[in-house]
């Protein structure tokens, strides 16, 4: 699920009513969420970060296919998230619950993965399958006894810890994050983790060329 975008590797998440959504292979770098600690998306310091200064490093053919008017959902999770599968984060990211006050939605060009497409992103392993890790809470996705999950998880990387978009609905200054244990948690919103920005594109944009591979990955026309 390699793709070229920007003249750099980027990953095909998956395909939302008709349309791709795609994330940078490479970190950007750790990133506080918001400078001033809340977790509301629509004023956030690292989305206006995205959305303008690194927006600009995007070549103008490729920014031209980004779905600058697509509206994410900013649905949250209560203290409940313990026992969250990936489905249930799905839910709730799909959601309107949130801190008194939030948005539930936000429109634009560019932000983060949700926690749910860290969960879906595993092919599973030869002792817990797919099936078995998406029924396992995200939180507990670090244990050794369902090490396939996020080894399996082409998302994870144990090297760093990785912000995704949703908060947390019952405080105004958490989000959550995928740990570089491979589990789902959450930090403060001015803590410093690793930024992978994701789009989606138009849904006129086509695959004209390659396999998808690192080393020839997707053309897009």
């Amino acid at each position: 699920n390699y793709i070229q975008f920007n003249n750099e590797l980027w990953r095909i998440i998956g395909i939302f009513d008709g349309q791709l959504k795609i994330i940078r292979n490479e970190s950007l770098g750790e990133m506080e969420w918001d400078s001033n600690n809340t977790n509301d998306w629509s004023k956030a310091s690292l989305q206006t970060y995205l959305n303008n200064d690194y927006y600009e490093t995007i070549n103008s053919e490729d920014q031209a296919k980004i779905d600058s008017n697509y509206v994410w959902k900013l649905g949250g999770y209560d203290e409940s998230y313990i026992s969250a599968t990936t489905q249930m984060f799905y839910e709730r990211e799909r959601g309107t619950e949130v801190y008194e006050g939030r948005p539930t939605e936000w429109t634009g060009s560019i932000a983060l993965m949700y926690p749910s497409d860290h969960g879906f992103s595993t092919s599973g392993g030869s002792t817990t399958n797919r099936s078995s890790c998406l029924a396992k809470e995200l939180y507990s996705w670090d244990s050794s006894s369902v090490s396939d999950c996020k080894n399996n998880s082409w998302l994870y990387d144990v090297s760093y810890d990785q912000w995704t978009l949703a908060p947390r609905a019952s405080n105004s200054d958490r989000v959550f994050y995928v740990g570089n244990g491979g589990y789902v948690d959450y930090n403060l919103a001015s803590y410093s983790c690793a930024v992978r920005p994701a789009v989606y594109l138009l849904s006129n944009v086509e695959i004209v060329s390659g396999d998808g591979t690192s080393s020839s990955p997707f053309i897009l026309g």
